[in-house]
């Protein structure tokens, strides 16, 4: 009887032995499908999507290029906006993302006095849409957009001089509402942060820095910047009362 041989190893190609590249290739070709898959069923990518469609032909531009939204005083991060939609006027697509303050002049069916608004949603997650006028008034906000960071520690930077209670608070912004007599004046303010009083109402307002610089409100919308650290009075210098939103941008 013959004995059995045992069979010699069957020999491999160096090259294929030690060759990574099918290793590598198999990687990347399952790297690219999750990467496929986290794009096309993301929340946001569905986002942009459907305003790549609603907007399909169209101009879009930033929040700040849009021609409505005239931007009247930059300071830092801060942007005040004067924004302006005229009866039957329509707005560009434009894009925010950044938190914005809106102090409410007039809108289509009349005056809103200085209603106060603000959508800081915008900070995590870009939205694009147009606005439309249908009047038959104007449009008109003056609006604060803050580029920062922001403070979520609401208690850090509160002014002084204010004795009320903001109407409006959070990590980008802060809003007071003042309203005075024919006569009247404020306590003399302190802000640690740059401020903006905005007349908000009809009237005749004077805000005196402490170097007795004045500016002179007279209608609603028209407004009078104060960078942080300097001091002021709002007085109603007019025969009706009237009123100011003081809005700071917070960072």
């Amino acid at each position: 009887m013959k004995s059995k041989q045992p069979k010699p190893p069957i020999a491999v190609a160096p090259s294929t032995q030690n060759d990574p590249l099918p290793k590598l290739r198999a990687t990347f070709f399952i790297l690219a499908i999750l990467l496929f898959l986290i794009l096309t069923l993301s929340p946001v990518s569905t986002l942009f999507a459907a305003e790549d469609n609603e907007f399909a032909g169209e101009r879009i531009v930033h929040l700040l290029q849009e021609p409505r939204h005239r931007t009247v005083h930059q300071e830092g991060d801060l942007y005040l906006l004067d924004v302006q939609i005229n009866p039957g006027d329509i707005s560009l697509p434009h894009v925010h993302d950044q938190p914005i303050m809106l102090t409410y002049i007039s809108m289509a069916d009349g005056p809103r006095d200085g209603q106060i608004g603000a959508n800081i949603d915008y900070a995590h997650e870009a939205v694009t849409h147009k606005v439309p006028n249908a009047g038959p008034g104007l449009f008109r906000i003056i609006a604060l957009v803050n580029g920062s960071a922001g403070n979520i520690d609401l208690q850090s930077d509160r002014p002084q001089g204010l004795s009320a209670e903001p109407e409006l608070e959070n990590a980008w912004f802060r809003s007071y509402r003042i309203e005075l007599a024919p006569g009247e004046e404020t306590e003399v303010q302190l802000h640690k942060l740059p401020s903006v009083v905005v007349q908000v109402v009809d009237g005749l307002l004077q805000v005196t820095r402490d170097d007795e610089v004045i500016n002179e409100l007279d209608h609603p919308g028209s407004w009078a910047w104060r960078k942080a650290g300097q001091s002021y009075t709002v007085r109603n210098v007019g025969g009706i009362a009237s009123a100011v939103v003081i809005n700071e941008g917070r960072f």
